[in-house]
C-alpha cells in the first residue's frame, strides 16, 4: 500500500518547531517520544467501536487528544486500516500510518503495528525515535498526565518499558480440579490439598484471609498506555523487556471498552470523570429519546392571559420542524411538564408527539417512562431551563440547558444551545443529532 507524502516536518528541528507551536510556545523535550494508537477498523464485540463516541467525541479521538496534551509526547500517530478512523484521527490532529493488509487481521499483534508505524514515521522524518508508546482507544479515561506518566518513567526515569497499572485490592479466584491447583506455583498454592476441586485461591491462600492493610500491594495492568526505548523495543520485538516500570494510575479510570455493556457503562461515567473542557455536542450515536421540558424550553416563558383569563404563549415555528425530523428518524419523544394546561397538551397534539403535564416530581416520572419505553436513562437527552428541570439533569446522560436558562441549570448541563427557549433552542438540538443541514 502506498503510503502518503512525508509531512513538512522533515527534520528534528522542524519536529521541535512543530511541537512548540501545537503546545503553546513551550520548549520540545530533547528525545523524540512517538506515542502510537493503533486502531483497526474492524471489531466484533463493538462495530466500528474505534469510532464510538464517548462524551460526545470518538474513542479514537479522546486517545488522541491524550497523547497530544502530553508535555513529552512529541509525535502522535494513528495505525489504521480504515478511511474513517484515518479521517477522524487527522481532524483531532494526529499523523495517520495507513497499516497493510498483513498486520491488520484479527491475528495481527499490536507490537506489530508500533513497530511498523515507528519504521513509517522515522522514514517520513528521517529522526529516529527515542521512545515510543503504545495507546490504547479502548481505554477513554486515560489522561495527558498518564501519558505523561508512562513516557516520562522511560524517557526521563531510565526504566527499559513501562505499563499504566491500578492498585487492586481484591482476592482472585480460579475455576479449577485438583490437577489445575497441583500445577499451580507461588504462595497461592501453599494449603491447597492436590485433590482439591472447586474454585482456589490465586493470589491469596483461601485459609487465610489477612486484612487489606496486611496483604502486599497488587497492581492491576489497566491496558490503557505502554512506554518502550524504541531501540530495546526493536531488539526484543514485544513491550516488555529490561527493567518494567508500574505506573500507577487512578483506579476509578480503569475501563476498557470490549463489548457493548463496557461501552454503555463509558457513556454513563463519561460525565463525571471528562476533565471541564468545551462542552461537547451529542451526535445521533448517543441518543436514543430525547425529552423535552416545555415552558422556558420550547417557550420564551413568556405567559399572555386575555380577558378570560386563558394563557397564550409563543413557540417556534423551526422546533416544530426539529421535533418533526427527529421523530421521521426513528427518535423516541416526550414532553415533561410540571404545568396542568391545555396549551401544552395542545401543542403536543400538534407535535404529535406524547406528553406528561401537571407532574410535581418530573425525575419520577422520566424514570418510569424510561423503563416503560425500554430505554436507558444515559440515552437519553433532556432540554430544560429551571431548577425544577435539575433533578432530571442528574438521570440522563445528556442534560442540555438552552441559552438564558437559570444559572444552576446551565452549570449542571452538559450542552448548551445557543439559541433561547422558545427562539429555535429545539431546532438546534435536532441538528446536533441529525446534521446542520436540518
Amino acid at each position: 500500500m502506498t503510503e502518503p507524502s512525508a509531512p513538512s516536518t522533515a527534520t528534528a528541528a522542524g519536529t521541535a518547531a512543530a511541537t512548540a507551536a501545537a503546545t503553546g510556545g513551550r520548549a520540545a523535550p530533547s528525545r523524540r517520544v512517538l506515542a502510537v494508537i493503533p486502531a483497526r477498523g474492524g471489531s466484533k464485540g463493538v462495530p466500528a467501536k474505534n469510532l464510538a463516541t464517548v462524551g460526545g467525541d470518538p474513542l479514537v479521538v479522546r486517545a488522541v487528544r491524550a497523547c497530544l496534551g502530553a508535555d513529552l509526547v512529541t509525535d502522535v500517530a494513528v495505525s489504521t486500516d480504515d478511511d474513517a478512523i484515518a479521517a477522524a484521527a487527522r481532524a483531532a490532529g494526529a499523523q495517520v500510518v495507513r497499516r497493510p493488509r498483513e498486520i491488520a487481521g484479527d491475528t495481527a499483534t499490536s507490537e506489530a503495528a508500533v513497530l511498523h508505524a515507528v519504521d513509517m514515521c522515522e522514514s517520513r522524518t528521517g529522526v529516529p525515535v527515542d521512545a515510543v508508546l503504545l495507546v490504547q482507544c479502548t481505554s477513554p479515561f486515560l489522561t495527558r498526565e498518564d501519558v505523561d506518566a508512562v513516557a516520562g518513567a522511560v524517557v526521563e526515569g531510565g526504566a527499559d518499558s513501562a505499563l499504566t497499572v491500578a492498585p487492586f485490592h481484591g482476592f482472585v479466584w480460579r475455576d479449577g480440579d485438583g490437577a489445575d491447583a497441583d500445577t499451580d506455583t507461588g504462595s497461592a498454592a501453599e494449603g491447597r490439598l492436590p485433590d482439591a476441586t472447586g474454585g482456589f485461591g490465586v493470589n491469596h491462600d483461601k485459609s487465610f484471609r489477612p486484612r487489606r492493610q496486611d496483604r502486599p500491594q497488587d497492581l492491576l495492568e489497566t491496558g490503557a498506555a505502554y512506554a518502550m526505548d524504541a531501540a530495546g523495543f526493536r531488539k526484543a520485538g514485544h513491550r516488555f523487556f529490561g527493567r518494567t516500570e508500574p505506573v500507577r494510575t487512578d483506579p476509578a479510570r480503569v475501563l476498557e471498552v470490549d463489548d457493548p455493556h463496557d461501552l454503555a457503562r463509558a457513556r454513563a461515567l463519561a460525565p463525571l470523570l471528562d476533565a471541564p473542557r468545551p462542552r461537547a455536542l451529542p451526535g445521533r450515536e448517543d441518543v436514543d429519546a430525547v425529552v423535552l421540558d416545555f415552558d422556558g424550553t420550547q417557550t420564551d416563558d413568556r405567559v399572555l392571559i386575555d380577558a378570560e383569563g386563558r394563557e397564550l404563549v409563543a413557540v417556534h415555528r423551526g422546533d416544530g420542524l426539529g421535533i418533526a425530523a427527529l421523530r421521521r428518524d426513528g427518535l423516541e419523544l416526550l414532553i415533561l411538564s410540571t404545568e396542568q394546561n391545555p396549551v401544552v397538551a395542545a401543542r403536543a397534539r400538534k407535535l404529535r408527539i406524547p406528553v406528561l403535564h401537571g407532574i410535581d416530581r418530573k425525575d419520577l416520572a422520566l424514570k418510569q417512562w424510561c423503563e416503560e419505553q425500554g430505554i436507558e436513562p444515559e440515552r437519553v437527552l433532556y432540554a430544560g431551563n429551571d431548577v425544577n428541570d435539575l433533578p432530571c439533569f442528574n438521570l440522563v446522560g445528556w442534560p442540555v440547558a438552552v441559552a438564558g436558562a437559570h444559572e444552576a441549570v446551565r452549570e449542571a448541563a452538559r450542552a448548551i444551545t445557543r439559541e433561547r427557549g422558545g427562539e429555535g433552542a429545539i431546532r438546534e438540538i435536532a441538528s446536533w443529532l441529525l446534521g446542520p443541514s436540518l
